[in-house]
């Protein structure tokens, strides 16, 4: 990456309307269900595999400025339910962001079991698919866990891969490698699912501002 001598100013006229500068990511914005998810996790007695219901909340975000790096993106939460269980079987919230500049594509996320990431990937504004790394041990795009996770269910690399379908619905595929304690091999931890848009999003704050005052 290569950083300007000037490294303070930020860029002038920033469109506040995030929808119209989300490259890629503009097909996700809005609210998402998906009935058909599938979860492939690590037991003592071996893999198991689980059904589960999704729903994604994606809501654009203002637009963001680190110096002369801008971000549009979408603020977003996971909610992931079984048919066994009252409560939620996975929750996680974060922000998709993108810049527009490079192409690059950004995931944070973060978990309530004590575990945060970022997942990085490039695509063009009219990509079909979009796939994010993530890795244990980097400062830049990395994981981070509580001293539990890291003993008993170490997590050494994280993937996602989005597709985006003619119908308007989309798919992903998430593999995370765990390197359980006590086993001799990595576990790849998989979930896949695809949504369906019941919600179109909310405008940006600053952009809900701008157009009552036009």
């Amino acid at each position: 990456m290569d950083i300007p001598d000037d490294i303070f100013t930020e860029p002038e006229d920033v469109d506040p309307d995030t929808l119209a500068n989300l490259g890629p990511l503009r097909r996700l914005a809005g609210i998402w269900e998906g009935t058909r998810g599938v979860d492939v996790n690590p037991k003592a007695d071996g893999p198991e595999t689980r059904e589960y219901y999704e729903r994604i909340e994606m809501q654009p975000i203002d637009p963001q400025a680190n110096g002369p790096q801008l971000f549009y993106g979408l603020r977003y939460h996971v909610r992931i339910n079984t048919r066994e269980e009252d409560i939620a079987f996975h929750d996680q919230v974060g922000y998709w962001l993108y810049e527009a500049a490079t192409g690059l594509i950004l995931q944070t996320l973060a978990i309530p079991r004590g575990q945060i990431a970022i997942a990085a990937g490039h695509a063009k504004p009219d990509a079909k698919q979009l796939t994010l790394k993530a890795t244990r041990g980097q400062t830049e795009y990395g994981i981070c866990s509580t001293t539990f996770l890291e003993l008993a269910f170490r997590t050494d690399s994280y993937e996602l891969a989005v597709d985006f379908h003619d119908d308007g619905s989309w798919s992903y595929v998430s593999d995370t490698m765990l390197m359980v304690k006590g086993a001799a091999e990595p576990f790849r931890h998989r979930d896949h699912n695809r949504l369906t848009k019941i919600a179109e999003p909310d405008l940006n704050p600053w952009a809900r501002i701008v157009k009552g005052a036009a």
